[in-house]
């Protein structure tokens, strides 16, 4: 059977939480405030980060897209896509972050050709405070990675995640490789995974199972 994996961005390919660390940092009150309603699931993802967001003055967008230049990936992303590129198997982005953020890092390491797809969160910066657009919201997210995913049938679904915003993502996944908050969460909930930490690991667990 043909597969596809789906991978979180922020603290899964970034080795640090880049969103969620730019959004501590140009809005830092309310994050403290927001951020834990938003791991504790007492408020939904898409309410909390388009409320965080949008109190961001326009002008700082540039220096969002700064502020993501310097974060570190996770170790092995570069071999692990050059193996998927050999297996002709999909490689596809679905973070409920910045797509300009997303685009920046994978442009700095040179792998944004190496992409299948990348579906994230866009913003308009005409106004005086950011705007947040995505055409895949549903009522509980700005990105709906479940959603996005039952586009593509008839595959093996692999998911690679590490929070909140992974959880219906790694519900729908015929195989989940998860770490951090995610872990906790599937725990929670009895569903299965794989506990990774680099994409050596990731790319060695399916080398061995294939």
């Amino acid at each position: 059977m043909s597969k596809i994996v789906f991978c979180d961005f922020d603290g899964t390919i970034t080795a640090v939480e880049t969103f969620a660390g730019m959004l501590k940092e140009f809005a830092p009150d309310l994050s403290a405030q927001i951020m834990p309603q938003m791991y504790a699931r007492t408020l939904s993802l898409r309410r909390g980060v388009r409320q965080l967001l949008e109190s961001i003055p326009s002008q700082k967008y540039a220096d969002i897209l700064a502020y993501a230049e310097s974060k570190p990936i996770r170790p092995g992303l570069a071999e692990f896509l050059a193996f998927l590129q050999e297996q002709s198997i999909p490689f596809i982005i679905i973070s409920g972050g910045i797509q300009g953020m997303i685009e920046t890092v994978l442009k700095r390491e040179g792998l944004l050709d190496k992409v299948t797809a990348i579906y994230g969160v866009n913003l308009h910066t005409q106004g005086e405070y950011l705007q947040v657009h995505s055409d895949w919201e549903n009522e509980t997210e700005l990105v709906a990675k479940a959603l996005i995913m039952s586009k593509y049938s008839g595959v093996e679904t692999i998911a690679i995640g590490d929070s909140v915003t992974d959880i219906t993502m790694a519900r729908r996944a015929d195989l989940v490789f998860a770490r951090d908050r995610l872990i906790d969460y599937l725990q929670s909930e009895n569903q299965p995974y794989i506990p990774w930490n680099n994409f050596f690991e990731i790319r060695e667990y399916l080398l061995l199972r294939d």
